[in-house]
């Protein structure tokens, strides 16, 4: 069994496009989708959700009201204003850190399991998927996209799929070292702008700290031949694998309107070279054409 994941430095690369058409490519794999803060893999998908579970992490304070005794304490050690006048905590503003809780004299103070986002297996016809929805404004997204992945690795061995293709988060925080620790091949996704460029160079820099071999594409890449050529050049320095480029095709565009897949139906140029750099990590992954 082996995991892809396809990243990028920065959102709008055209990452999960260039994932849809994977999975519709490829055989016999399971699809992630770790963009937990704006997951949007199910809009090709087109998912059934066969099973789903809420996704709790971190804490949030209450005050008891019964046992309060209104000294204040709480409050004026909490640096982040999250509690009233009226001991009451607000949920946005509290960051879990439990310094009421430790400090009430009254233990007034309960510390509560939050309730983050919810998670989902789900049949595509693409095959199975593992995808998961962070609420607005809440955290943990990092251990969000480990418990998705897990999940795909375990319905992989299950189902005895033999690739496991992984729409990461973009940039570089906590979410995308989730995704890709651990994975056997990562696929960068640039633009062909000087901003792609450094974004580029520094996702490669935080792939190479995990030892991960990485090869990079550049989607859209005769708006800016020159860019291109230089996110080319500085790809092969960093010693990763440059796969190809992906020309701009307004066939995409129509396909994307219509919520399919470009390579389903389109024989565009975007199609034919997206087939070709397929092509080229199957073999890298499997050897010759896959399995």
């Amino acid at each position: 069994m082996r995991e892809l994941v396809i990243i990028s430095g920065k959102g709008g690369t055209g990452k999960t496009t260039l994932t849809a058409c994977f999975a519709y490519l490829a055989r016999n794999n399971v699809l992630a989708d770790c963009d937990v803060d704006a997951a949007d893999l199910h809009i090709l998908a087109h998912p059934e959700i066969v099973h789903e579970e809420d996704f709790r992490g971190g804490v949030k304070a209450r005050i008891d009201r019964h046992k309060c005794v209104r000294c204040g304490l709480c409050r004026e050690a909490c640096r982040f204003g999250a509690i009233s006048d009226d001991m009451v905590v607000s949920e946005l503003f509290c960051e879990g850190c439990s310094v009421c809780f430790h400090i009430c004299p009254e233990e007034a103070v309960v510390l509560e399991e939050a309730w983050n986002g919810r998670w989902f297996i789900s049949n595509t016809r693409f095959g199975p998927m593992v995808h998961a929805e962070l609420f607005p404004g809440k955290e943990n997204s990092g251990r969000l996209v480990s418990l998705v992945r897990n999940q795909a690795r375990v319905l992989a061995k299950q189902q005895e799929k033999s690739l496991i293709l992984v729409d990461g988060a973009p940039g570089i925080g906590c979410p995308v070292i989730s995704s890709v620790a651990g994975a056997d091949h990562v696929l960068v996704v640039a633009e062909p702008s000087q901003s792609g460029l450094h974004d580029m160079e520094r996702v490669l820099k935080l792939v190479e700290g995990f030892g991960i071999q990485a090869s990079v594409v550049v989607n859209k890449s005769d708006i800016n031949p020159e860019v291109a050529q230089q996110v080319e050049d500085s790809c092969v320095r960093a010693g990763a694998r440059f796969v190809g480029r992906i020309p701009y095709d307004s066939t995409v565009v129509s396909a994307l309107v219509r919520t399919e897949v470009p390579v389903e139906n389109g024989n565009g140029p975007a199609s034919t070279a997206i087939r070709e750099i397929w092509q080229r990590l199957e073999y890298g992954l499997f050897g010759h054409g896959g399995k």
